[in-house]
């Protein structure tokens, strides 16, 4: 194949149609699916009944054959598509954004047809997630439908949106050094601010639905019998506990201390500031071991949210 002529965007020149979609794919990074997370959301009708209905959103969709770029669709509002009801046996669907493409398949006009729109195969096996090969499609959804049904509830819809090129923004946030704090002596008891001071803010993205957190604290002292653990505290939640087991250390020892957890990101939490604190709490009474913190730790909080479909 030859280069396509003339190059993007040359004054004067005649530009096809190819020029344009592989533009698209080039700027999706040879991706495709739904642009942000709510897009192209399938859910059932407002009165339920022998149909689904697809919200507003965007997405790309790329060519099934070598050289056909990638599309884009828009769709706004509620676009309904139904739904054939079944008998005696049940039945699977997959709900697809299609293009019909005539200059590589099938025979439709765009000056008549629609060449971009919803399609329905229906009675696929029940763990179809992907178009069959060689259709220029991308999956939104799969209805499974139970014998002798003609209502289309949620709970049939299985979601199969994926987000082109989802986004991700990761932060550090460093506390270097500390005044001297000794670990409370308190045993069973998750302390509320120590680490002290052991906290940030952290912005949460309006389009996040989960989250990496990672937590070191780096330069712990500690001495003894120390039976110690720590925790992420998000949002007021608690996160899963990291153990610190000494056996007895006649000296001082300074270890590090990681805690990590995957929390999903709530609607509420969008665009919104919240915290993130790591916790200290003492598992024993044993008071012949302990920790501290000082001008020689560090307190590493390292957030990454990403984004995916809702």
């Amino acid at each position: 194949m030859t280069l396509i002529q003339p190059p993007m965007m040359v004054h004067g020149g005649t530009h096809p149609a190819r020029a344009f979609r592989m533009m698209v794919r080039d700027l999706a990074r040879g991706s495709q699916g739904v642009t942000e997370g709510n897009d192209l959301k399938v859910s059932s009708t407002a009165t339920p009944g022998a149909g689904v209905r697809v919200g507003d959103g965007s997405a790309v969709v790329r060519g099934a054959t070598f050289g056909q770029g990638a599309y884009t669709q828009y769709n706004v509002g509620d676009a309904s598509v139904p739904i054939a009801p079944t008998a005696g046996t049940g039945r699977s669907d997959l709900l697809c954004l299609r293009v019909e493409d005539p200059e590589y398949e099938g025979g439709r006009n765009p000056a008549t047809d629609q060449i971009g729109y919803f399609h329905v195969i229906p009675n696929v096996p029940a763990t179809t997630s992907t178009p069959p090969t060689g259709m220029t499609a991308i999956p939104l959804a799969r209805i499974t439908l139970p014998p002798n049904c003609a209502t289309v509830t949620d709970a049939m819809i299985t979601d199969l949106r994926q987000i082109a090129n989802p986004r991700r923004e990761r932060k550090l946030q460093i506390i270097n050094g500390f005044t001297p704090s000794v670990f409370p002596a308190d045993a069973g008891v998750w302390q509320p601010n120590w680490p002290p001071n052991g906290v940030v803010n952290v912005d949460v993205p309006a389009w996040a639905v989960s989250a990496n957190f990672v937590t070191t604290l780096a330069g712990l002292r500690v001495y003894g019998e120390t039976f110690i653990g720590f925790r992420n505290n998000w949002a007021g939640a608690p996160g899963a506990e990291f153990q610190v087991d000494t056996d007895t250390i006649t000296a001082y020892s300074n270890v590090n201390v990681l805690a990590s957890d995957t929390p999903r990101i709530t609607a509420p939490m969008r665009g919104t500031r919240q915290q993130l604190r790591l916790q200290g709490g003492r598992y024993n009474w044993w008071a012949k071991g302990g920790a501290e913190v000082n001008s020689s730790t560090a307190l590493i909080f390292d957030t990454e949210f990403l984004e995916g479909v809702y």
